[in-house]
């Protein structure tokens, strides 16, 4: 490997050190519903986010609560000497993929079937410490 690519790559390291996630696969709920929720805690901080999440009425909220809860637990595994609430975590990324569609039939009038499509997704949590960006600028 080249130096420079040798030198992006670690910078790129570096950078995956200080960003947690957490990712939630197969999920059974369409994509489009998940992401009306993730837009509303996308950049948000930690804290707030999982007030939002917990107040929040739409079913997806809960399943984002529980990964949310799970990336600031990852955070917490690598941080043992530092409090979350101190580190002012903040979520970076949050990205809604599609998933498997199961592929389901439907009696219709007539002899005839329609196809029912039961989506699922993927959702890809980041969360980001402003206290670590400041530090490094």
């Amino acid at each position: 490997m080249g130096s420079r690519k040798h030198i992006r790559a670690e910078k790129r390291k570096e950078i995956q050190q200080s960003r947690h996630n957490a990712i939630l696969r197969n999920c059974p709920t369409s994509p489009r519903k998940m992401r009306l929720v993730a837009d509303q805690i996308r950049g948000r901080a930690a804290v707030d986010a999982l007030n939002i999440l917990t107040h929040s009425p739409k079913e997806a909220s809960g399943r984002l609560y529980k990964l949310l809860k799970s990336a600031i637990s990852n955070w917490e595994k690598k941080n043992e000497t530092k409090r979350f609430e101190e580190a002012d975590l903040f979520v970076s990324e949050i990205t809604v993929d599609s998933g498997r569609v199961l592929k389901r039939l439907r009696p219709a009038p007539q002899g005839r079937a329609y196809r029912v499509r039961k989506r699922s997704n993927h959702v890809t949590l980041v969360l980001d410490s402003r206290v670590d960006n400041q530090i490094e600028s």
